[in-house]
């Protein structure tokens, strides 16, 4: 049985600028200030059922996973990983610098690198390894939500040795914007998110900063309750 409150490292823009905006906007949530936000127009018009369409994601908040969710493994506490968190960010690295654009995945639209970075695979195994005596082992129950009948034997692995299948080699750096859906479905959204995605204007981003998002309990969603910003070499 999943254990409460859960935790987990995330990639999330800064509050007020443009990616955050955007971002919170689709989703209907903001999870730096835990409040709701209005769609934007045009998401609604291509998709009127927008707000069930952003259900999943919604929970989570506009971020990009570099730790999975976990619970508390027994014998730490949240004041450690945060304390944790802050001697991460203080450690001098090179920061990823990624040129964002939106693509469909695995069934879904996401702000996604638009080239391969080994600085960013580099910065999110980091996080895997630097927090996993923060995580609590899996439950079977939790084991058996990932679908391991439907994972490689290589993410079967990683699945039992660090909680999440989608690491190493395995990871992809991702921002979600939607649901599932199908093929046809998500021509003409994809095409909606990537015109209102270029007014943004954005170049690059960098993943300058990791920050510590919390679930309270099942029914709650994700919540940011503290940002570091990383220390560049």
């Amino acid at each position: 049985m999943t254990s409460y409150p859960r935790y987990a490292i995330y990639y999330a823009p800064p509050t007020r600028k443009p990616l955050a905006r955007f971002g919170a906007a689709l989703l209907g949530y903001d999870a730096l200030s835990g409040n709701d936000v209005a769609f934007p127009k045009d998401a609604v018009a291509a998709a009127p059922d927008w707000h069930e369409l952003t259900q999943d994601p919604r929970k989570y908040g506009f971020h990009a996973t570099l730790k999975a969710p976990f619970a508390l493994a027994p014998g730490t506490t949240e004041a450690e990983l945060l304390a944790a968190c802050a001697d991460f960010a203080r450690q001098p690295r090179e920061i990823p610098v990624i040129k964002p654009a939106v693509h469909g995945i695995s069934g879904f639209i996401a702000v996604v690198p638009a080239e391969r970075s080994a600085t960013l695979q580099a910065l999110a195994q980091d996080c895997v390894e630097a927090f996993d005596a923060f995580r609590a082992p899996l439950s079977a129950e939790d084991r058996a939500r990932r679908k391991p009948e439907t994972l490689t034997p290589r993410q079967v692995e990683q699945l039992d040795r660090w909680g999440y299948p989608h690491v190493g080699e395995d990871f992809r750096f991702h921002m979600t914007l939607t649901g599932r859906m199908t093929d046809s479905r998500q021509r003409p959204i994809l095409a909606m998110l990537r015109a209102r995605f270029e007014t943004l204007a954005l170049t690059s981003v960098a993943i300058d900063r990791i920050a510590l998002f919390k679930q309270d309990d099942a029914a709650a969603r994700f919540r940011v309750i503290k940002q570091d910003a990383l220390t560049a070499r």
